[in-house]
C-alpha cells in the first residue's frame, strides 16, 4: 500500500466536507478560543520553569471532550478514533505527524476540570456566546428533569445503610481499589408511568413503578429556542419540585411564564414564583378519588403543547448522544451531565443557524 500524500488527504477531507462533517460545522460556528481563559484558569498549569514535558493545548483537549460527548466514547476509544479518523484530526487541528493525546492524558485533563468545578463556567461562557449571536432568552421557560442510569451497585443491606447515612462501610476503608469503584452518591428511585391498556381495552387501576439507579439532569430551557439556560445535577432520589427554588429559574428571560409538570406543583413553589415575578403555568394535579374538572383538563392539555418541548431535549441527549453516566461520584457525574448540556446547546445552535439561513 502506498503512503498517502498531502493531495490524497486533502481530497479525502474535501469528500468528508461534501458528505456533511458535523465537526467541521462546529469549527465554523463556534469560536472555541473563547473558552481558553476559563480553561487556563481552571487547569492552573505551571509555567514550565522547572522543565518537564509541556501539556497539550487546553482548547485542543476541550475539543477532545466535545468529540467524546457527541459520540459517547470511552477514553481508550477516543484515543483510537482520533488516530483513525481524519475528521477528528481536522477538528482538533492535528496533522498526521502531530502528537495525539492518549487515554490517560484525556482522563487526567477531564479529572482536573472536574476537581476545579469548571463545567459551570464553561457552560456560562457558551451561554454568553449565544447571547452575542442574538439568541437571548425570551417567551418564558420550561423546566423538567430526566433520570440518567448509572452502573448498578451490588451491596449488602448493611452497606446500603452506611451509604445512605453518609458513612463508608468499615470493611471498605482498607480496600482502596474497591472504594474507588463504588459510587456512594448515586441513588435508587421509582419512576411511575401510566399502565398500558389490556387486550380487552381496559386500563389497570394502578400505575407502573419502575426502579432506576443513577442521577438526574434538571434543566430549564428557553421556550422559543429550546436552548438550555439553567441546569443542575443531583442523585436520582432528589425531588424534582424542590430544585425549582435552587437556581433553576432564569430571571433574565424576557417572558415570565414557567411551564412544568405536576411534580413542580406545590404551595412553596407557587409562592416562590409569585414572589420573584414569575407566572406559573405548572400542571394541576388530579384531585384524589375524583375526576379532574373539565376546565382543568383543558388547561393542562394546552400547557402540555408547550411543556412537551423539554422532552425533545432529553430525547436528543439519550438517543442521539447516548447519554449514560459511567463515572463514579456526583462531581464526575456533574461534569458528564454538564458537558452533555453544553454540547446539546452547540448542536442546537447549529440547527438554529441553519434554519434561519434558509
Amino acid at each position: 500500500m502506498s503512503q498517502p500524500g498531502f493531495i490524497e488527504v486533502d481530497e479525502r477531507l474535501a469528500r468528508l466536507s461534501g458528505l456533511g462533517d458535523q465537526l467541521e460545522a462546529f469549527s465554523r460556528a463556534v469560536d472555541f478560543e473563547q473558552f481558553r481563559p476559563d480553561l487556563e484558569k481552571a487547569l492552573a498549569y505551571a509555567d514550565g520553569a522547572k522543565g518537564g514535558r509541556p501539556p497539550l493545548d487546553p482548547v485542543l483537549m476541550f475539543k477532545v471532550l466535545v468529540i467524546q460527548t457527541i459520540n459517547t466514547l470511552s477514553d481508550e476509544r477516543t484515543d483510537y478514533l482520533i488516530n483513525d479518523r481524519l475528521s477528528f484530526m481536522r477538528f482538533l487541528g492535528l496533522g498526521l505527524s502531530d502528537r495525539v493525546p492518549d487515554a490517560k492524558t484525556i482522563w487526567l485533563f477531564r479529572e482536573r476540570l472536574t476537581k476545579a468545578g469548571a463545567i459551570s463556567t464553561l457552560f456560562a461562557r457558551f451561554d454568553a456566546m449565544l447571547g452575542q449571536a442574538g439568541y437571548i432568552p425570551m417567551s418564558g421557560q420550561v423546566i423538567d428533569a430526566s433520570l440518567l442510569a448509572a452502573p448498578r451497585q451490588r451491596n449488602t443491606n448493611a452497606e446500603k445503610a452506611d451509604i445512605k447515612a453518609g458513612r463508608i462501610p468499615e470493611h471498605w476503608k482498607d480496600k482502596s481499589a474497591k472504594l474507588s469503584h463504588k459510587d456512594r452518591n448515586a441513588r435508587w428511585t421509582l419512576k411511575f408511568t401510566k399502565a398500558k391498556p389490556r387486550d380487552d381495552g381496559t386500563v389497570p387501576a394502578m400505575d407502573l413503578a419502575i426502579s432506576a439507579f443513577g442521577y438526574k439532569n434538571h434543566i430549564s430551557i428557553v421556550r422559543r429556542y429550546r436552548l438550555i439556560r439553567r441546569w443542575k445535577a443531583t442523585d436520582a432520589s432528589a425531588h424534582d419540585g424542590a430544585r425549582l427554588r435552587e437556581g433553576l429559574l432564569d430571571r433574565s428571560n424576557t417572558g415570565s411564564a414557567v411551564w412544568a409538570d405536576t411534580a413542580y406543583r406545590s404551595a412553596a413553589n407557587e409562592h416562590y414564583m409569585e414572589r420573584h415575578g414569575f407566572v406559573s403555568k405548572v400542571h394541576h394535579k388530579k384531585p384524589p378519588h375524583r375526576d379532574m374538572p373539565v376546565q382543568t383538563k383543558r388547561s393542562n392539555a394546552g400547557k402540555s403543547v408547550i411543556r412537551s418541548r423539554v422532552e425533545h431535549v432529553f430525547a436528543d441527549q439519550k438517543s442521539r448522544m447516548g447519554l449514560f453516566v459511567r463515572t463514579v461520584g456526583i462531581k464526575r457525574a456533574e461534569m458528564k451531565i454538564g458537558l452533555a448540556n453544553l454540547v446539546y446547546n452547540i448542536r442546537r445552535f447549529l440547527y438554529l443557524k441553519r434554519v434561519n439561513a434558509i
